[in-house]
């Protein structure tokens, strides 16, 4: 990662912004409106454990086997949810004879109270492989020889994200889940903090373990929204995190016994962006979605790990009035909670 590339980047968004924020810019609101949304994403999750820094260190690579997820999404006033899964029958999810047997789900919701974004999250990911498997065995050829594989190592993670957008004028909305127009070409700084609770468990020689990790971060972000006529908008964004993790393990030894436990602490590095193109009507929407995320942080035994993804997403969407009960209900519990 070359954080003077990325420092330079931003100072350039900060230029850009500067004038961004003089502009005037109106929204139209689809809050009123239900969504409802089908996606598709290939998603690519990989941990990277470098043993050491230097140039010719060795690399694992832990990949899941499963690349294309489907997700539902419904969006209604400040609440949108998503569910997640990944079918069997999508070309390159049923390779469990060389890679194993994969699966990956999550569920996220978001909710948008004036300029804030929150997001709460589950996601579960189990079966992993050994990408890089040349670096082990030589003679290894692809389609030949099957990868390494872990099919009992499985990582569940719950967590959230609080987001400020800076800008009055900006939409987070209208590129996270289209429940905005933008109708004015706009940027904005969007400060968040991250956080989650992440446990890691597998089973080796019949003997279970679990490591549990503590996870939090300030990250610094920026969003813009160019508008092209009135149907089209392209959205890049990039961000740099800071943080710290609390890891608690503790292992099986060979009589069966429990290992005491093991608590370390470690500074993380996050460095996320994306871009996201978009067509936009009343009723229709559809577009595409290309997001990354890099996540780094160095173990005392000199080992560096990463965790990375990489996903694309296309998406389309309908908006049609809610049906009375859902908004008479809605209603009533906006009265007992004035938030939503």
């Amino acid at each position: 990662m070359n954080l003077k590339a990325v420092y330079i980047f931003l100072f350039f968004l900060w230029a850009v912004e500067a004038k961004a924020q003089a502009d005037s810019v109106q929204f139209k609101s689809y809050t009123d409106k239900v969504m409802i949304r089908a996606n598709l994403d290939t998603n690519i999750e990989s941990y990277i454990v470098s043993d050491g820094k230097h140039k010719n260190a060795q690399q694992t690579i832990l990949s899941i086997n499963n690349k294309t997820k489907t997700s539902l999404s419904i969006d209604y006033r400040i609440i949108s949810a998503t569910l997640s899964f990944t079918p069997r029958f999508m070309p390159g999810n049923n390779d469990d004879d060389q890679r194993g047997n994969s699966s990956y789900s999550d569920l996220t919701f978001r909710f948008f109270p004036k300029r804030f974004t929150q997001t709460l999250y589950y996601k579960k990911v189990k079966g992993f492989y050994i990408e890089n498997m040349k670096d082990f065995v030589p003679d290894w050829q692809e389609g030949r020889d099957p990868y390494i594989q872990f099919p009992d190592l499985k990582t569940q993670s719950f967590g959230g994200s609080t987001a400020y957008v800076l800008n009055k004028n900006f939409s987070l909305k209208s590129i996270y889940t289209q429940g905005e127009w933008q109708k004015k070409s706009s940027g904005s700084w969007v400060p968040f903090l991250d956080y989650d609770l992440t446990i890691f468990s597998n089973i080796i020689d019949n003997e279970p373990s679990k490591e549990i990790q503590y996870n939090f971060g300030a990250n610094m972000g920026y969003f813009y929204n160019w508008v092209i006529g009135k149907k089209v908008n392209i959205s890049p964004y990039l961000s740099l995190g800071l943080g710290g993790k609390l890891t608690s393990f503790r292992d099986t030894l060979d009589d069966g016994t429990k290992a005491p436990k093991e608590n370390a602490q470690y500074i993380t590095m996050k460095f996320t962006g994306g871009l996201h193109i978009g067509y936009n009507t009343d009723r229709f929407l559809f577009g595409g979605k290309m997001n990354f995320k890099a996540y780094t942080y160095d173990e005392k035994n000199n080992q560096t790990v990463e965790n990375n993804n990489l996903y694309g997403l296309l998406y389309i969407g309908y908006r049609f009035a809610p049906p009375k009960v859902v908004k008479r209900n809605y209603d009533k519990l906006q009265k007992k909670i004035p938030v939503l």
